[in-house]
């Protein structure tokens, strides 16, 4: 599970250290994890990673609020940190972020987008990331909320589905 200094602050967890972690939590340097990835393919199943999730973790702003999730997925799934930070509401954003190295994310399914649009100041995603580690594999299922700050998709918060 990625770790932190208190449960209420550990990605995914939502103040509950028993739950899975979001997707791609798997550590390592950010070079480290871009150097992994050498076929092409974006983790989020979009497409070419080049053209798919990459622009916006270069700093790209995302669109809409599905393309920011996928942006997200892909970056626990690469490891890449401060994309996760940058892309997290300020008013919910964890004080630390530690990713854990033990999960690898394997498959992202987006269920359901409620708004989210670029006209749109609010939206719902829910998706379901299957995972595997030491313990086996597992899918974190969620229904992720995003808002707007300064103009820029973000994540707030989700609730943890069955």
């Amino acid at each position: 599970m990625c770790s932190s200094r208190a449960a209420s602050d550990v990605p995914g967890t939502h103040g509950r250290a028993d739950r899975p972690d979001p997707p791609g939590c798997a550590g390592g340097s950010d070079e480290d994890r871009r150097m992994t990835r050498t076929d092409g393919r974006c983790p989020c199943g979009g497409g070419d990673y080049a053209t798919c999730c990459r622009p916006f973790h270069e700093g790209a702003p995302a669109p809409t609020a599905e393309a920011l999730m996928r942006s997200r997925y892909s970056a626990f799934a690469l490891g890449l940190g401060p994309h996760l930070r940058d892309t997290w509401s300020t008013a919910t954003r964890p004080a630390d972020l530690d990713l854990d190295d033990g999960l690898e994310w394997r498959r992202l399914q987006i269920v359901d987008t409620v708004r989210g649009g670029a006209d749109d100041d609010e939206g719902v995603v829910e998706f379901r990331a299957a995972h595997r580690s030491a313990e086996g594999a597992g899918v974190l299922h969620e229904r992720s909320r995003f808002a707007r700050e300064d103009g820029r998709w973000v994540y707030v918060d989700g609730d943890l589905l069955a």
